[in-house]
């Protein structure tokens, strides 16, 4: 699908040389002292190739007594991203050096890698973050419907509550199934269902940070797009994880992590603002109102509703006053690290590792367990759900799930997650367990994840 274009570049030795600090090519600040893998001549490595990730996670400073498997929670900069945040840190301090700026250098690498231009990104706090300043700076009237999903996180939740309660928005919500029964045309109808000729947005999460099930952006975007209807996207888990062309996925905003997959430091997000009127939108910009601005034109040279690309919102939305300059250098030493990695490649290792485990969990759990799809590739991602127990009934025993997971980590050293969800035609909300996948697994990690929770399973059974 256009929604899977990656930003992959190429592999040689060179960039070996520079990625894992061998040599005089080094990216960021000093070497880390790890030889270049042996793959790294002039082949591009596999997914699979073991050799080459391992030398991947060494850029990673993760307590090696623990298996981390919840970067859907928070990720781990590389070691480059910590060293550079520390130096700018120190600089800034030693210089009493002030940033207002609108970090167009750092904008513009996360814009490039992910097929959009500089003017239609915006470096934010967090998902939160970025859902609020989208939603809330959107001309929302009075009896003005958006139509959203029962599986949405309060960071697109909160500021819906804020348009309903301030401007007297309905919000109304699409109930979204789980498990494997599904194919990516089923959601979209779902979604037709439920507009109605005052639908003024669609807010969904892509994927779902309870299921780990990836609506299908593009499609919900095209449909949108027949009605006339915005877009707006909670797309926490997709920088760093999803090698997605943001234009080509057609949506008018998504937001996401940038302290998660990204690997990122903490306290840092990514706003995508479309400014383009484009072949995979042709609808007219929306009017949008960057509502936290200390870069807005404050005469009356602009006026946003009948806004184009001329003028450069993302930076008046990212041109706050003194900005954080060493976290901004951060972001995007992180993003030039995935670039130099491969999008692609990335997205295709850790959505394999996702596949393995869901292939494993249908193994030992049986294909009723998982709460994530499986089949449609068009809804995978490097997002696991399933319910671990023996009793499948457990899964409704909320303190159970919380045991298992802290079981898990304190008899076995694997750190996951578990989600509280409702699930269409039962009262009582399920707790199932949430696994992350990530750049710096193992399919033995994989592996030795699905063994303890099945030896856990029987415990507790």
């Amino acid at each position: 699908m256009s929604s899977n274009t990656a930003q992959s570049t190429g592999f040689s030795r060179r960039t070996a040389l520079k990625l894992f600090g061998a040599g005089a090519g080094t990216v960021g600040l000093g070497t880390l002292g790890i030889a270049s893998p042996a793959a790294a001549s002039t082949v591009v490595p596999a997914a699979s190739d073991t050799g080459y990730w391992n030398k991947v996670r060494e850029m990673f400073t993760l307590d090696k007594r623990i298996l981390y498997m919840n970067v859907g929670t928070v990720g781990s900069p590389p070691r480059q991203v910590l060293d550079v945040v520390d130096a700018v840190h120190r600089q800034v301090a030693r210089d009493a050096e002030a940033s207002y700026s609108d970090f167009a250098d750092v904008r513009a690498v996360i814009a490039k890698a992910h097929g959009v231009d500089t003017d239609e990104i915006v470096i934010t706090h967090n998902t939160s973050d970025g859902m609020s300043k989208a939603l809330l700076g959107l001309n929302l009237r009075v009896g003005d419907e958006i139509l959203t999903t029962n599986h949405e996180h309060s960071g697109g939740d909160t500021p819906l509550a804020l348009a309903r309660d301030r401007y007297g928005v309905v919000i109304k919500r699409v109930e979204l199934p789980i498990g494997d029964d599904q194919v990516a045309e089923d959601y979209v109808e779902l979604f037709r269902a439920g507009i109605t000729g005052r639908t003024k947005v669609i807010m969904f999460s892509a994927p779902t940070y309870l299921t780990g099930t990836m609506l299908p952006i593009r499609m919900l975007a095209e449909l949108a797009q027949q009605h006339g209807i915005i877009t707006v996207v909670d797309g926490a888990h997709i920088p760093g994880m999803m090698a997605y062309d943001f234009r080509e996925l057609g949506v008018d905003f998504l937001a996401g992590a940038g302290a998660k997959w990204q690997c990122a430091p903490g306290g840092t997000g990514i706003l995508y603002i479309r400014n383009r009127v484009t072949a995979a939108n042709p609808t007219p910009l929306p009017e949008f109102w960057p509502m936290v601005s200390s870069g807005y034109p404050r005469d009356e040279s602009v006026d946003l509703r009948s806004r184009d690309e001329s003028q450069d919102i993302g930076k008046y939305a990212q041109s706050i006053g003194n900005g954080t300059k060493a976290l901004n250098a951060g972001v995007k030493k992180a993003g030039e690290i995935w670039d130099e990695i491969g999008r692609q490649r990335i997205q295709d290792r850790v959505v394999g590792l996702a596949d393995r485990t869901k292939e494993l969990i249908v193994e030992r759990w049986g294909i009723q367990s998982l709460y994530s799809a499986k089949s449609d590739t068009r809804l995978t991602c490097a997002l696991t759900g399933f319910n671990p127990f023996q009793n499948p009934a457990d899964v409704k025993d909320s303190a159970k799930s919380a045991a298992f997971v802290s079981r898990l980590l304190d008899e076995y050293g694997i750190e996951v997650r578990n989600t509280s969800l409702s699930v269409i035609g039962d009262s009582a909300k399920h707790s199932p367990l949430r696994v992350s996948t990530h750049l710096f697994h193992q399919p033995s990690d994989v592996d030795r994840l699905i063994d303890a929770a099945w030896k856990l399973s029987k415990k507790m059974a």
